[in-house]
């Protein structure tokens, strides 16, 4: 792999490979946030795991996450904003958007995770998901137009019922 998964152009033994191997802590929650995502598409649930705060780790559910994670193709990461987060904080927040592919569909995970920083090293705490809104791409059927599933009846005295 050349590329890392994170999106930051970098190469992937140059960016996130080193804190996911834990050869070298992550200087940022968004390092970490953007470690994380890069473990999800490479399937390496052990960072997952170990960057969850002790708090929130009883809810983690580790087979669960290694088979989504692995049957999802990753599409890119979007970082949104970060506040504080730095080397020099203790707590951070990272806003993104992970877009991935799963059961043939694609899917946009937009969180706002809140990171705290024990002993060096940041960890996952909570997050908050904002719904993403679902778009048809067909054009929307009137009331008074022929049902799409063909049955020669007006959409409301059909399927629109």
């Amino acid at each position: 792999m050349t590329n890392c998964p994170c999106g930051s152009g970098k190469n992937f033994s140059q960016c996130c490979e080193p804190f996911i191997k834990g050869t070298k802590p992550a200087p940022s929650a968004e390092a970490t946030m953007r470690a994380r995502y890069s473990a999800f598409a490479t399937g390496q649930i052990d960072f997952i795991k170990s960057t969850h705060h002790n708090s929130t780790i009883s809810g983690f559910d580790e087979e669960g996450t290694k088979e989504w994670a692995t049957k999802s193709k990753w599409l890119g990461l979007e970082i949104l904003s970060t506040e504080q987060g730095q080397n020099s904080d203790q707590t951070g927040k990272v806003e993104f958007k992970a877009k991935y592919q799963f059961a043939g569909f694609d899917h946009i995970h937009h969180e706002l995770s809140d990171f705290k920083k024990e002993n060096g090293h940041w960890f996952f705490v909570d997050g908050k998901v904002f719904k993403t809104p679902l778009v048809h791409s067909d054009p929307k059927i009137g009331r008074n137009d022929p049902c799409s599933c063909g049955s020669g009846k007006k959409y409301k005295k059909c399927c629109g019922k």
